[in-house]
């Protein structure tokens, strides 16, 4: 399916939605009441969450929001930003050193041949 006016987007027989004001200053009223992720915001105003994410982005940049705190993801490290309104420094990650690094992957390098210990399983390694 070709586009006979190149000026005037495709959209292939999508229904194109826009953000309307009222879904920003949604966004906007959730961000001053309290702290949020991005995922409580997308659930919390029901707007898609990679548009949440872009909007957070595009505010934070400009400096009407802060990264106040973080939050660790399912691998235990710091990924989840939590934004506050307000144009503070961000709070900064805090970063695991080799040793902490390396002394997690041996825990849990054990913990995995205890398991196959008691499932009855050899390892041979």
């Amino acid at each position: 399916m070709t586009n006979p006016n190149p000026k005037v987007p495709c959209n292939k027989g999508r229904k194109m939605v826009k953000m309307s004001a009222i879904s920003i200053a949604q966004l906007m009223k959730y961000l001053m009441e309290g702290i949020y992720s991005c995922r409580e915001l997308a659930e919390e105003t029901g707007l898609h969450y990679v548009t949440v994410l872009n909007y957070t982005r595009h505010m934070h940049r400009v400096g009407v929001i802060h990264i106040c705190a973080w939050e660790k993801d399912c691998r235990g490290k710091d990924q989840i930003k939590i934004y506050a309104f307000g144009n503070k420094p961000d709070a900064k990650r805090k970063t695991m050193t080799r040793y902490e690094s390396s002394k997690r992957s041996r825990e849990k390098r054990r913990q995995l041949k205890m398991l196959h210990r008691l499932a009855g399983m050899e390892i041979t390694a």
